[in-house]
C-alpha cells in the first residue's frame, strides 16, 4: 500500500502489524509450552489430568492475538482506504 500511494503509512499501522505478529509468536509458545509440558506428564505417568496454568496462558494469549487481529484488521482496512485515488 505504501508503494501505491507513494508515501509511507502512519506509524500505527506498522505497530498495529508488529504488535500482531508478536502476539501470533506468543500464542505459539504458549502451545509449544502446552505440549511439552503434557508430554512430560505422560511419560512420568501422571494422570490424565491437565494442569491449568497451560491451558489459562494459552488462553489468555488467544484472547490478546483476538484483540490484536481485529486492531490488524481495522488498521489494515484504514490504510488501504487511504490507498484508493479520491
Amino acid at each position: 500500500m505504501e508503494r501505491l500511494r507513494s508515501s509511507p503509512l502512519h506509524a500505527n499501522i506498522s505497530t498495529a502489524l508488529d504488535k500482531h505478529l508478536e502476539v501470533i509468536h506468543v500464542v505459539q509458545s504458549r502451545r509449544k509450552d502446552e505440549i511439552v509440558n503434557a508430554s512430560n506428564r505422560q511419560r512420568q505417568g501422571a494422570p490424565r489430568c491437565q494442569d491449568d496454568r497451560d491451558v489459562f496462558a494459552l488462553a489468555l494469549a488467544i484472547k490478546e492475538m483476538s484483540i490484536a487481529t481485529r486492531k490488524a484488521r481495522t488498521t489494515l482496512w484504514c490504510a488501504f482506504q487511504m490507498t484508493l485515488p479520491k
